[in-house]
């Protein structure tokens, strides 16, 4: 592991600590010393499994929000900014209007499909933009998701499903236990592939001109990046809901200290993601103990702040 890695793995060792620690049903280490099945159910059924769903998550939509920035060349695109989080919603919706009793296979087909088909879109409009006019992609990409998310709510609305909607529209970690959360395992090799095509997603933010001078097969490596995207995109949907600026301002701040070379920031990008996801969970768990503040609200607060602060810093 490089240093890079481990400047960032050590406070994220102690957060995963804390994580396992902290929950509205105390957990007594002596208890799991002595072999206690309720202690050790705790642990295996609901703290692990949510540790390794934030961990996961949180690397796999800061890897998401890397390739879109690379793809777009616009520092201030994600799936939130780009309509992928409200087309896996609508996704999401139309499978469960079509075949009432679908699956989650069926469920993560729609998603994936509508995000895929979302993301193709989007690229095609800002690819139209002239080059001054880059600060307009985000403003395109939240008129978008406006618009997505409208159509989602009607659809909702028309088949009676708006309640059961309501739980996509904040990331939740409180559901996941064992059995419910292990879709988002799929983000796993999504983080590798991106990582064995790193070369190529750099060589693709120089722009499709300079790319294919250089022997790169710019369409192929644009659909491949929008499909990891909507992969894990719809698995986080599915799963845990709608968790916005994690993919924003991760690989922004990685950025500032290692570059844009994804073979040399793609590892800190994970990794700082699973640590941002993992302190604003673990922030909602204590504000109101032994209550809970979903994680969308509290990655909406911090990730926001963050964002403004990193907007001050490049202006000073």
């Amino acid at each position: 592991m490089s240093r890079a890695s481990l400047y960032w793995a050590a406070p994220l060792c102690l957060l995963c600590l804390a994580s396992l620690l902290i929950g509205a049903r105390p957990l007594q280490w002596t208890a799991l010393w002595h072999g206690s099945s309720d202690a050790w159910l705790t642990l295996s059924a609901s703290r692990l499994p949510r540790l390794a769903a934030l961990l996961v998550t949180g690397a796999g939509l800061a890897v998401c929000g890397v390739i879109l920035q690379q793809i777009v060349r616009n520092r201030f695109v994600e799936p939130a900014t780009t309509g992928g989080l409200d087309a896996a919603k609508l996704g999401i919706l139309v499978a469960l209007g079509s075949l009432p009793s679908a699956g989650l296979g069926v469920r993560m087909l729609g998603a994936l499909l509508f995000c895929l088909l979302s993301s193709l879109l989007f690229v095609a409009l800002v690819r139209r933009l002239p080059a001054r006019q880059a600060a307009l992609v985000p403003v395109i990409g939240l008129m978008y998701g406006g618009v997505l998310s409208a159509l989602a709510e009607f659809y909702a609305y028309r088949h009676n499903m708006l309640q059961s909607m309501q739980g996509w529209l904040l990331g939740d970690f409180s559901k996941v236990v064992q059995g419910s959360y292990e879709v988002v395992y799929v983000t796993l090799p999504i983080v590798g592939l991106t990582y064995l095509f790193a070369q190529r997603f750099t060589v693709a933010s120089l722009g499709e001109g300079m790319a294919t001078s250089l022997g790169l097969n710019y369409p192929a490596t644009v659909a491949l990046g929008l499909l990891l995207v909507a992969v894990t995109v719809s698995a986080t949907v599915i799963s845990v809901g709608a968790i916005p600026f994690v993919g924003l301002v991760i690989p922004n701040l990685i950025a500032l200290r290692y570059g844009d070379h994804l073979r040399r920031s793609l590892a800190p990008v994970a990794l700082a993601g699973a640590l941002l996801l993992l302190a604003c969970d673990i922030l909602g768990r204590v504000l109101i103990y032994p209550f809970e503040i979903p994680i969308g609200l509290t990655v909406g607060v911090v990730g926001g702040v963050l964002f403004l602060g990193l907007l001050l810093w490049e202006r000073r």
